[in-house]
Formats: C-alpha cells, sequence, structure tokens
C-alpha cells in the first residue's frame, strides 16, 4: 500500500500535485467553507481519471496531527491486492434511512469483502437507523465504520463527495475486497456522567419529547442555564448517556436541533420510549485519554504494522479541547508510530463498534480509529 497525502488551500495546489503513482483511492476531507470546490472537484477527477473519489464535507480536517478549516484534506491510496467499490444512495425521507443503509450495504455485499466506509449528510439522516440498516445488508463479520458529515458548529447544511458528486440528503458507501487488508477499529469517548437517570417517557425515533413525564427540552435547558441561549450548538458540550435493551453498553447521544414549539429535541440517532439516559459534561484528560485507548483497540490483533489510519472524532470533542484539541491526535500517533499516515475529520456521529467483534453502532461524542493493512 502506498498513500500521499497533502492539505490543499486553493485549487492552485491540486495543479502542484507530484505523485509517483496510480492511487485507487483519493479520500477527500472537506471544509464546508472550502470557496473553489467545484474547481477542485473538476481538477482532481482529471489529476486522477482512474481513482475513487470520496469524502465528505467537515467541522475540521485531520492530517496526520493537524486540525485545519477552509482546506482539503486529501490522500491518496494505491493498495497491492485490494479492490474497492463506490455506490451512492439517495436519502429521500430521514425515515428511510435503515431502508437506505440495507439497499447500500447490500450492494457492497459480495465475495471477498473485508470492510465498509461510510461518509453520509450529517442532518437529513437518523444515524442509529442508517446503522441499523447498513448491518442488515450484509454478514456479521464483516466491520462497518464512518461517519456523519460536519459543517463546523453551525447545523446548517452538510454534503458528501462521490466522483462527480457534490450533494445532501445522500450516503455514500466503500467496500474493500481483498484476501490480505486487515482492518481494525476502535470507538472511545472519554465523557463521565453526572446527574440522575432519567426515564424517556415519550419519544419517536430520534426525536426526545418527555423525561420522566416532563417536556424534554425544558428540563434540559434548565441543566445548561445560561448556556441555553445557545442551543442547539451548545448542546455539543452536554450530550446524553443512553442505555437500553438492545446496548449493552450505554452509547452517547447528541442534539441535532431543538423546536420550542414543541418542547423536543432532535438527536443524531435513536432515544426509545422505554431507555434511560443521563446528562454528560466533559473530562479533558479522558477525551485524550479515550483517543489513545481507540488507537489501540484498533491496532490489535492485525499482526503486522498499520499502513493508514482514518480518525472521526466528534465536533463536540473538538469545542471542548479548543487549542488542546491536537493533543488526541497526538495521542493517537503515540499508539500508531510515525510512519502511519493518518487521515479524517470532525463529525456529527460516528459509526464503529467498540471494538473487535462488536457489532457496529452510532456513536456521538467518540474517537474512533479504523486502521487498514496490507499482510
Amino acid at each position: 500500500m502506498k498513500c500521499f497525502q497533502e492539505s490543499i488551500s486553493t485549487a492552485k495546489d491540486i495543479q502542484a500535485l507530484n505523485i509517483d503513482f496510480e492511487p485507487n483511492l483519493v479520500l477527500c476531507f472537506i471544509s464546508p467553507q472550502f470557496t473553489e470546490l467545484d474547481e477542485s472537484t473538476k481538477m482532481l477527477r482529471q489529476k486522477f481519471p482512474t481513482a475513487i473519489l470520496a469524502g465528505c464535507s467537515t467541522s475540521g480536517e485531520i492530517l496526520d496531527v493537524t486540525v485545519s478549516d477552509h482546506s482539503i484534506a486529501l490522500t491518496a491510496i494505491q493498495f497491492d491486492d485490494t479492490t474497492v467499490k463506490l455506490i451512492v444512495e439517495d436519502i429521500p425521507k430521514v425515515e428511510e434511512s435503515c431502508q437506505v443503509g440495507e439497499a447500500l450495504s447490500t450492494k457492497l455485499n459480495g465475495e471477498k469483502l473485508k470492510h465498509i466506509m461510510i461518509f453520509s449528510d450529517g442532518l437529513n439522516v437518523n444515524g442509529a437507523e442508517l446503522v441499523r440498516g447498513l448491518r442488515k445488508g450484509v454478514a456479521e463479520n464483516i466491520s462497518i465504520t464512518g461517519g456523519l458529515a460536519g459543517d463546523g458548529s453551525d447545523f446548517a447544511h452538510t454534503f458528501i463527495l462521490a466522483n462527480n458528486i457534490i450533494s445532501e440528503r445522500k450516503i455514500v458507501g466503500l467496500g474493500f475486497y481483498s484476501d490480505i487488508l486487515k482492518v481494525g477499529c476502535g470507538s472511545k469517548g472519554g465523557w463521565d456522567s453526572f446527574g440522575i437517570e432519567r426515564k424517556v417517557t415519550r419519544s419517536t425515533n430520534n426525536v426526545l419529547y418527555e423525561l420522566d413525564d416532563q417536556p424534554a427540552l425544558a428540563l434540559y435547558k434548565s441543566f445548561l442555564g445560561k448556556k441555553a441561549d445557545d442551543l442547539p450548538s451548545s448542546g455539543l458540550l452536554f450530550p446524553l448517556s443512553m442505555r437500553d435493551r438492545e446496548h449493552e453498553l450505554p452509547v452517547v447521544r447528541t442534539i441535532l436541533g431543538v423546536n420550542e414549539e414543541e418542547q423536543s429535541l432532535t438527536f443524531a440517532g435513536d432515544i426509545p420510549n422505554g431507555s434511560f439516559v443521563r446528562l454528560m459534561k466533559a473530562n479533558v484528560d479522558r477525551i485524550i485519554d479515550g483517543a489513545q485507548e481507540s488507537a489501540s483497540i484498533s491496532s490489535n490483533g492485525k499482526g503486522t504494522k498499520s499502513q493508514l489510519a482514518i480518525l472521526i472524532s466528534c465536533v463536540g470533542r473538538r469545542l471542548v479541547l479548543k487549542q488542546l484539541v491536537e493533543e488526541e491526535l497526538e495521542a493517537v500517533r503515540t499508539v500508531l508510530g510515525n510512519n502511519t499516515p493518518i487521515t479524517g475529520f470532525y463529525s456529527y456521529g460516528e459509526i464503529a463498534p467498540f471494538g473487535a467483534f462488536a457489532p457496529c453502532q452510532l456513536h456521538n461524542q467518540t474517537m474512533t480509529v479504523t486502521t487498514f493493512a496490507e499482510a
């Protein structure tokens, strides 16, 4: 496997790219504020006519141990003996997220399939239902990772990139087919739960209306104090820990929107009736330790050194860490070593198993690490 990486600030940077191999796959994680996107995409297609071009908008671009804005984090990859396939599906309605996920993974399913990576619109999708559908379309031993596209902390417009397509309300899936490819996955958070556990007494899919028979938004605002004026973005700092019968381990759910009239909260994934939630807050040291633990989980048991790592971390972590944000990337680097190329993005939701042999889940406020190596 060969990799080439570059941070693209303008379309002219693409003209100057000098790569001494022909890539199969070019990953592009793109700031929504990047001003020359259409021109740059056309130039990338001309530069890499035989490669699959895939990626999405971000809440921060990751390249090596640097977080950038207003750029494209580009990683060109040539696999030795791995085939990559791209499928794009529309998201007609949020309520159809499960069906869309199943359709996508079914189309990617095939002989020698080792892994599926997903980049999805970050706002017009129910991430938990999407993951449920993705799991239906393939065998349990096929690992699935990815993330929901970001838009800084604006929650206004996200998009995916798939060859010549730049669009919202779509999901792009990459299938990796090989006899020699080794894939590792890990996902950890580092947030602390506090306060009493409350029961979800009224919800529909990913919209929460009542906790303990009280209006959810009013109750949530009472915890936030002055920060309630900055919702929904301030909700990234205070996610919910949720447990129900499906999840043996609690998963984290982040707010995507609020409805004052209905007094409801909309989350990136389902909040089932009868589940139990607790408020969470940040612990900077534990967040950084969580990133390191995620890297450790992803690198165990492959028997060979990682040749590429894709990091997808939640925008809420970036808002909490602020100027320390690159420390979580450096924590990953200490595990993977200096020779593993690192790329990725800050997201509105992370898709990964907790670790080896665990089912894929939608997470919020986690750092997920996916490592690749051709043995």
